[in-house]
């Protein structure tokens, strides 16, 4: 593991003989730029949270990578992660995100968390099987659609949104936690199904036991 949080770090350089390193944390920089990280073949988790990246870039050879954290940086698009198979968390909170997109090689994926971002359709997550955490909060969804092929799906965040309809859960019966505190929800409905749900939050700091 490598720890350099809370530098003043502007570039990402001189790590070509950490052929090894299983874990590089880079948060709390000033880098603008995800370069020269092929020689990294090894790293397993890759956190470069709190910076300035713009782009999701130089990241096609690590493709042992399980965690990757790029949480409040100027991101406005997911891109180039189609190598990373072996991904299963995967955390962009506090980007510039509109669209879901280009994730649906990350058949391995059990947590993908895009909270505070500027998403306006829940869409391309059907290859996401495996998927057990969604969490997009604080985004300008208006509906619930897109989560028919998450059939493992355990915790869904959806607070902080515009959604009006309690729907499309239909095949989501493993749920245990469901929160879409803070919408325009004006009806509990369409939740009986889920057997598992133990927690329901509908509103904030106010949660329901399912009927």
């Amino acid at each position: 593991t490598l720890c350099l949080r809370q530098n003043l770090i502007k570039h990402i350089e001189n790590l070509e003989q950490l052929q090894t390193l299983r874990e590089l944390d880079l948060y709390d920089n000033q880098i603008r730029k995800i370069e020269n990280l092929e020689s990294l073949a090894e790293l397993e988790v890759l956190d470069i949270s709190f910076n300035v990246l713009r782009h999701i870039e130089g990241l096609d050879r690590l493709t042992q990578l399980k965690k990757l954290f790029l949480v409040n940086n100027k991101i406005s698009k997911i891109e180039n992660l189609s190598n990373l198979q072996m991904l299963q968390m995967l955390e962009l909170g506090s980007n510039r995100i509109r669209v879901i997109e280009n994730i649906d090689t990350l058949a391995n994926l059990d947590s993908l968390f895009l909270g505070k971002n500027k998403i306006t359709k829940l869409q391309n997550l059907d290859a996401l099987t495996n998927l057990t955490v969604l969490s997009i909060q604080n985004n300008r969804l208006t509906k619930i659609e897109g989560l028919q092929s998450l059939v493992n799906l355990r915790e869904l965040y959806l607070s902080h949104n515009g959604i009006e309809v309690i729907e499309g859960l239909e095949n989501n019966n493993k749920l245990t936690m469901l929160d879409i505190a803070s919408n325009r929800i004006k009806k509990i409905e369409n939740i009986s199904h889920l057997t598992e749900l133990q927690e329901f939050w509908v509103s904030r700091g106010q949660s329901c036991s399912p009927k």
